[in-house]
């Protein structure tokens, strides 16, 4: 699937046995992470330095993801402030069995994040441009 030409690939990942849970999927925990990393990559897009992240919104998990899942996060600029800015992330994911037979990624989650840029010192920082 092409993403839409306001989003980029922020990141593409397998999904690992090291990140499962009990139930034999991956923790949410690890996909928010992915989320977490994938906002942060598109707003250095916009020149970033040192970016903190303030708040994570809407997060449900519409399908499980399993060991061997190809993992692909879309990001897209929603928002920019003078300090911040606020990213939409997609999540999919797909089987290699489903990759190998052409079908389509499932839906996992998506979420709007807010970063603010951020100095040394941690106060909020002008954006550039």
């Amino acid at each position: 699937m092409n993403a839409p030409t306001d989003e980029i690939l922020a990141i593409r990942v397998t999904a690992m046995p090291r990140d499962t849970n009990a139930h034999g999927t991956i923790f949410g925990g690890h996909i928010l992470s992915l989320i977490d990393q994938a906002g942060a990559i598109a707003a250095h897009g916009l020149g970033a330095g040192k970016l903190v992240t303030v708040a994570m919104r809407e997060v449900e998990f519409k399908q499980p993801v399993h060991v061997g899942d190809l993992v692909t996060c879309w990001a897209k600029i929603l928002r920019v402030g003078r300090t911040s800015a606020t990213v939409l992330v997609r999540v999919v994911a797909k089987s290699p069995m489903a990759q190998a037979r052409g079908e389509a990624e499932r839906d996992v989650t998506q979420a709007e994040v807010v970063y603010v840029n951020v100095g040394d010192d941690g106060r909020p920082l002008p954006l550039p441009g």
